[in-house]
Parts: structure tokens; C-alpha cells; sequence
């Protein structure tokens, strides 16, 4: 994978930040390739500061509610 300005043509992966898709803040991605083809199929963002403090916040508030699932619905999820 490798940073990249981010051309238009190919679609962004989201963030997947307290439980629906959001845009990163970063401004640099990077390509995700099809290892078949070898072509760039999509971009992933290169997180900045602020997008991991989102993501780890978001997870920290969602941490009891899993901790307390039972691991029989935790293996359905």
C-alpha cells in the first residue's frame, strides 16, 4: 500500500466509527490492490491524529455494552 493523492476514480473505504460509515479527515490515502489484476481497486485513508481519536473514543464507549455480551451472541455478530 502506498500514500497517494486521492484520485477520483477509484472508491474511499469509510471509517467505521460508531456503527455507521463516516469520511476520514485525512487528506493522503492509500491503494488497496486486487492481487489478481494487480490494480488499484480502492482507497483506504492514512488516519490522521484526529480520525484516531474518533475512532478510539467511539470504541471505548462501545467496550461495556461487548464486554457484557455473551459469547454465544458475540459469535453470531
Amino acid at each position: 500500500m502506498s500514500a497517494v493523492i486521492q484520485p477520483m476514480a477509484l472508491p474511499q473505504v469509510p471509517l467505521w466509527v460508531d456503527g455507521r460509515a463516516q469520511p476520514a479527515a485525512a487528506q493522503r490515502f492509500g491503494e488497496v490492490f486486487d492481487p489478481a489484476r494487480g490494480t488499484a481497486i480502492r482507497l483506504v485513508p492514512l488516519c490522521e491524529a484526529q480520525d484516531v481519536e474518533r475512532v478510539v473514543s467511539a470504541a471505548a464507549r462501545a467496550y461495556p455494552a461487548w464486554r457484557d455480551t455473551p459469547p454465544l451472541r458475540r459469535a453470531r455478530i
